[in-house]
């Protein structure tokens, strides 16, 4: 006899095997299921593509799916969002597209076909009734095989499970159950069982059969049957319900748990039906990287970090498969969700965004707090306590000439001046300004980019020049002649300076001023000038080396009548000599010695040149000092004699004429001068000599002329003789 678990088996074993595979894609999912949604029925082999796309979810007339069901965009998977009723509908045809905006097909279609599955399927293979025939030998009853019963069957109750048999005619059957259990027996030995059968209620019975006359007289010992149920895989693995986030260090070394998964099963304990494997589904390994984020362990439910590293700020879904009959095909399985938050770590050390700034000028006298540079800081890290920096000047400041100033919660500080600048003392400074965080820093320490080099150039700040006076006044004749000194403006500073002096609003050009000595002078005759007039003009004095610097201030002509014109004593000056072309040579011009100011050291002398065009056409007079002048040629070539220069000196009112005799003269390469020399007494002039040569020269002439007339004429006498009349000449 076949043994009825045997028999059992054999028949659920086709009931298990799936069918051949269509061409679309088939899915089974039990009626009224009873663990969490949405539950993940199957992953779609979508493109790479799908990024850009829409998945399209439709129905078999090709209108949306208005069911249950529904894609995950970012995993692929066709999930069902509630419990399914075959009664309803007991198959579901749907369609998969992946579309475009404008309803262009990248992908599919792909046909899915979703039955439901009848609860009264689920233990198909396992509603057989053991039918059992007991017959006797020598009055004892035949030992048998235990009776293996399904739980749960869904057959009409009472339910025939076996037949036992006492020979004889007057036998009646009486049945006990250890524990008491649904089972009876009839008169004809027929055993039944009244109801379904719970493993949880009760996992085995022993049945005692007993043979019996009509007088209740048992027949012999009773027949002791075996009665498993056996333990049907109705039970849906339940996951726990998803709880919060489940937060993990970013830079977990791989291994790391980050939960445990314990999903139920109310089948029979210690029995395949509740034996739980699980299977991680998303998120899966990225293409041509190895390793995955994060491992489920199949036995334990572990869920750990995997190989792939983790950024911070990443919120993971987690789908784990949960199995049970070990994972094996015909089993029940739930999607269990997992959400893990990958919180960040202190283990990037703030850097500046820039790490040299400069040169920046700042002038000497710049007022203290200024803010000399704004810097600005960057920490990678997500948390805002990790983003705390702290500041602080390294290098370059020991006199504490700068400070730092920044927010607790802001990445920009500003480097002030706290102190004086001074060009002598430092005129440029190298400030090294460093970032750390403000929490302990996982990982590397700061590197290059946490100082930042911030390069200061002091300028030496010059004031304005100073004059020796804030207003200049001078007197003047309204007949003082051009070249004329009126007054010299002076500086006063104390520091050692070089200005450049220049007239403003001169409208009437009367007036002229020496570049650099400062020499106020008029630059032509003060015609139109009346007397007890003004004249007001701005005398500009700029620093020759920074001409940024400047002062002005005004002059003040005040125009005197004219005094009466002092006879001008013509004082002789002796000869000088210059070369003509022009050299390096010049004459000095002095005063008259007779003033008794000049040589008690009073002054000044005002020189100018002779009103003559051709005078001041010709030569230059240059004012060396109060009581001397300079002379030279304003010409390159003057012709070589004696010249009788005028030149007008003044003092107080009082002017004077000086007649300088300067002869001009050729010379040599030493710079000596050629002079012409003059004739000796007793010698010829140049016409006596010409004459003299001129007359000899006639003299000869004259002879000349004689002796070739009287050749002539001798000539032509001889020539008119006869030729007998020639004397014989004697021969000896």
């Amino acid at each position: 006899m076949v043994p009825a678990w045997l028999w059992l088996l054999c028949v659920s074993v086709p009931q298990a095997l799936p069918e051949a595979q269509p061409a679309e894609l088939s899915v089974e999912i039990p009626e009224n299921y009873g663990g969490s949604f949405p539950l993940y029925l199957t992953k779609l082999l979508l493109p790479r593509e799908g990024a850009e796309g829409q998945i399209m979810l439709s129905g078999d007339s090709g209108k949306a799916a208005q069911g249950p069901f529904a894609m995950d965009p970012d995993s692929g998977f066709l999930l069902v969002t509630r419990a399914l009723d075959r009664e309803e509908q007991a198959e579901y045809q749907l369609q998969v597209t992946l579309e475009t905006q404008d309803r262009h097909v990248l992908w599919g279609p792909q046909s899915v076909l979703v039955r439901v599955k009848d609860e009264n399927d689920q233990a198909s293979g396992h509603q057989a009734i053991a039918t059992v025939e007991v017959s006797i030998i020598e009055n004892t009853w035949v030992p048998l095989e235990p009776i293996h019963l399904a739980e749960n069957l869904k057959v009409l109750y009472p339910h025939h499970i076996a037949q036992v048999h006492w020979s004889g005619d007057d036998v009646h059957y009486r049945l006990e159950s250890h524990p008491l259990g649904p089972f009876d027996v009839d008169a004809e030995g027929n055993l039944y069982v009244t109801r379904e059968l719970d493993t949880e209620a009760q996992a085995e019975y022993m049945l005692q059969v007993w043979a019996q006359n009509s007088r209740g007289e048992d027949y012999a010992a009773p027949l002791e049957l075996q009665v498993l149920v056996m333990d049907e895989n109705d039970n849906v693995p339940v996951c726990p319900p998803r709880g919060p986030a489940v937060s993990i260090p970013e830079l977990s070394p791989p291994g790391t748990e980050v939960t445990r998964l314990s999903a139920e099963d109310a089948d029979a304990p210690g029995s395949p039906n509740s034996h739980i494997v699980y299977q991680l589904l998303s998120p899966e390994s990225e293409d041509g990287v190895e390793g995955r984020p994060f491992q489920v362990d199949p036995t334990s439910g572990s869920v750990t970090v995997g190989a792939l590293p983790l950024q911070a700020g990443q919120n993971i879904l987690l789908l784990v498969l949960a199995m049970d009959l070990a994972g094996a095909e015909g089993g029940f399985s739930s999607t269990c969700e997992v959400e893990v938050k990958v919180t960040d770590i202190n283990d990037h050390a703030p850097e500046f965004t820039t790490s040299q700034i400069g040169p920046i000028s700042l002038p000497e006298d710049v007022e203290p707090g200024t803010l000399v540079a704004m810097l600005t800081a960057t920490d990678a890290d997500l948390e805002p306590a990790f983003r705390l920096m702290d500041f602080a000047i390294e290098r370059g400041d020991t006199e504490g000439t700068f400070d730092l100033d920044w927010e607790p919660d802001s990445g920009h500080v500003g480097l002030r001046l706290c102190k004086n600048l001074s060009y002598e003392a430092a005129p440029s400074h190298k400030v090294v300004v460093v970032v750390r965080s403000v929490a302990e820093l996982v990982g590397p320490g700061p590197g290059p980019g946490a100082t930042a080099t911030v390069t200061v150039l002091v300028e030496r700040v010059m004031p304005p020049p100073k004059l020796d006076q804030e207003r200049y006044e001078a007197s003047v004749p309204i007949s003082v002649p051009a070249g004329s000194l009126l007054l010299t403006i002076q500086s006063s500073d104390p520091i050692s300076r070089s200005l450049r002096f220049s007239l403003v609003n001169d409208s009437e050009g009367w007036l002229c001023i020496e570049k650099f000595s400062g020499e106020v002078h008029t630059a032509q005759s003060l015609q139109g000038a009346q007397p007890g007039d003004t004249y007001t003009v701005l005398v500009e004095a700029q620093d020759t080396d920074e001409p940024r610097l400047s002062t002005s201030v005004p002059l003040v002509i005040h125009f005197l009548k004219a005094p009466p014109a002092p006879a001008l004593t013509p004082a002789p000056v002796p000869s000088r000599y210059l070369c003509t072309p022009r050299q390096d040579h010049g004459v000095i011009v002095s005063g008259p010695s007779k003033d008794s100011d000049l040589a008690s050291g009073h002054g000044p002398y005002s020189f100018a040149l002779g009103p003559n065009p051709t005078v001041q056409r010709d030569w230059r007079l240059q004012t060396l000092n109060g009581s001397h002048a300079y002379l030279t040629l304003a010409l390159h070539w003057v012709e070589p004699r004696e010249h009788i220069i005028p030149v007008v000196v003044s003092h107080n009112a009082q002017m004077w004429q000086l007649l300088v005799r300067v002869i001009v003269c050729r010379c040599n390469v030493e710079g000596q001068c050629m002079r012409k020399v003059g004739r000796m007494k007793g010698m010829p002039t140049k016409l006596s000599a010409v004459g003299i040569l001129v007359g000899t020269l006639v003299a000869i002439g004259i002879f000349l002329i004689l002796i070739f007339t009287h050749w002539t004429l001798s000539r032509k006498k001889d020539l008119d003789q006869p030729a007998d009349s020639v004397p014989l000449k004697a021969t000896v």
